[in-house]
């Protein structure tokens, strides 16, 4: 994820603040200064039985996840109950205790996706409650499938995919790659959710909008009677979720995310309440600032590459802006930045824009007109 060039700044209360060309109105006033002043936010009921609860994700830039939890006479729903470790079990075990709730209180646990941030403490809380467990198929297969060969595979198919978009060996290596998190054997999520599916949590109308190009199967999750729309990675306030090409993930995740933002900005007269910062109201602008960002993007790559034809993925990514500078990243940071360009550059060559070369480590050129 990296920071959009427009950034919000220091606002009173209830401010409705231009950022990007766009307005908008930041509700988690409390989570915006703590985002600020670089501490865990409050829990806050944000409505009659719907509660914020901020999950630390221990040396993270990311901070937390802010898990969502949905109250009923049947007990409690969580949405995300995030990373797995002791100091964020406590942290989602105080914020249910706010709320009025233990784990064992837990009926149900919805996923927006598969990253361990957010999936971290599912099964876990799974076991302390016996609550099932929902999140969408393509995603869940995904968890499912991470056995021990299976995770084998997917890292050389992840190494290969680096050397082939030019980086070098300090990046491409086994031991910079992070294992990924599954379901214990023969136990993965109960309900899988496909898009629209109406969650059975009495007194809410709670429906899943499936929103792919983050992860295959991301989810948001939309209240319609209480105007909330719980976003998960899919759209944040201030930074633009990562989309990365993943190997047996999904072949042009850019296209895709660009059409489930599209498709989200439909959704009207909502607060948006998303898994990091903090809640705000303007989701149709917000999408709209999403969108030009990533067509400045494009725009930006196509022409680095004409600038310096015969380049490599990892030479392209080398000269774009970068929230931080390229040379000072390290690890995961790196192997995000270059997915995330090759993500773009895969998108131009489908729109015919640019081509790339059939060799151990593409070579990305422009499209000569009349040659489209």
């Amino acid at each position: 994820m990296r920071p959009d060039r427009a950034v919000v700044n220091s606002i009173a209360p209830g401010t409705r603040v231009e950022k990007g060309g766009a307005t908008l109105e930041i509700t988690g006033v409390r989570q915006r200064d703590a985002w600020q002043r670089n501490v865990l936010p409050p829990v806050e009921q944000v409505r009659p039985g719907f509660w914020s609860i901020p999950v630390p994700i221990p040396g993270n830039p990311l901070r937390y996840v802010l898990a969502y939890a949905f109250a009923c006479r049947e007990g409690v729903t969580v949405v995300d109950p995030g990373w797995e470790s002791e100091e964020s079990w406590d942290a989602l075990v105080a914020g249910l205790a706010k709320a009025g709730f233990r784990p064992a209180d837990v009926r149900a646990i919805l996923l927006t996706h598969m990253h361990p941030d957010h999936f971290g403490l599912a099964v876990r809380l799974r076991a302390e409650s016996g609550a099932w467990i929902g999140m969408h198929r393509d995603d869940a297969a995904l968890v499912e499938a991470a056995t021990t060969r299976e995770a084998e595979s997917k890292l050389e198919e992840g190494l290969a995919q680096l050397a082939w978009a030019g980086a070098p060996r300090s990046v491409a290596a086994p031991a910079t790659m992070l294992p990924a998190h599954r379901f214990p054997d023969q136990v993965g999520p109960e309900v899988l959710l496909e898009d629209g599916d109406r969650i059975d949590l009495p007194g809410w109308d709670l429906r899943a909008v499936w929103t792919p190009g983050h992860t295959p199967g991301h989810l948001c999750f939309h209240e319609r009677n209480e105007g909330i729309l719980v976003t998960g990675d899919h759209v944040l306030p201030r930074i633009t979720p990562n989309i990365s090409v993943v190997p047996g993930q999904l072949p042009e995740p850019l296209g895709t995310y660009l059409g489930s933002l599209r498709s989200i900005a439909e959704v009207e007269h909502v607060e948006v309440c998303p898994a990091h910062e903090y809640r705000f109201r303007g989701l149709r602008e917000r999408v709209g600032v999403l969108l030009s960002h990533h067509g400045d993007r494009l725009t930006e790559i196509e022409k680095a590459v004409s600038e310096h034809p015969g380049g490599t993925c990892w030479g392209v990514t080398e000269r774009l802006a970068w929230s931080r500078p390229f040379d000072t990243m390290t690890g995961f940071l790196v192997r995000l930045a270059v997915r995330e360009t090759l993500a773009h550059l895969l998108l131009l060559a489908a729109q015919g824009r640019l081509r790339f070369s059939d060799e151990p480590t593409a070579r990305w050129y422009p499209v000569q007109e009349g040659s489209r």
